[in-house]
């Protein structure tokens, strides 16, 4: 696999872990507003959740989720039934495997196709978040991105001759 690939795929990853951390870091803050409103309640006061909780979760998770396949993929992190391979003689292995990668990459651009659409008719509809108000279809560009440095992984692997069986 040609290195940009490969490093391309650790930073997304890391970019999604940094996403995840950021929510996670909202979604504390968030109970925390909670908790603090059960204990001002006992001195009639209102501590408020953060507004919008729920919009901005959904968002960032959406592509945060994705950015870690292509890394799973240049890693050969995937699942893999270990119990009927190892009993296959190594060129069946290798055909699976390049199978695999090949249904793997197609899948891969099949989504990033499918969401393209859907980014262009979120666009188009003005579809914006219900407490925040934020446009949705920027969102979908890391997962499309994902998708595709996903497939381009895959298809790369499949080009080096699937060496790992």
């Amino acid at each position: 696999m040609p290195v940009i690939l490969g490093r391309l795929a650790d930073a997304f990853a890391v970019l999604g872990g940094a996403i995840l951390l950021i929510i996670v870091g909202v979604t504390t803050a968030n109970a925390g507003a909670f908790i603090l409103d059960r204990i001002a309640a006992f001195f009639s006061a209102d501590v408020a959740g953060l507004p919008g909780y729920e919009d901005f979760v959904q968002l960032m998770i959406s592509g945060a989720a994705l950015m870690f396949f292509p890394y799973c993929q240049a890693h050969r992190g995937h699942v893999s039934v270990d119990l009927f391979m190892e009993r296959m003689p190594q060129v069946l292995r290798r055909q699976i495997d390049r199978a695999w990668l090949g249904l793997t990459a197609g899948m891969a651009l099949f989504l990033a196709y499918w969401m393209i659409y859907g980014l262009i008719e979120a666009r188009a509809d003005g579809v914006l978040t219900s407490v925040l108000g934020w446009p949705v279809w920027p969102f979908y560009l890391p997962g499309i991105a994902s998708m595709i440095l996903w497939a381009l992984v895959a298809m790369s692997q499949l080009g080096e001759g699937a060496r790992h069986a």
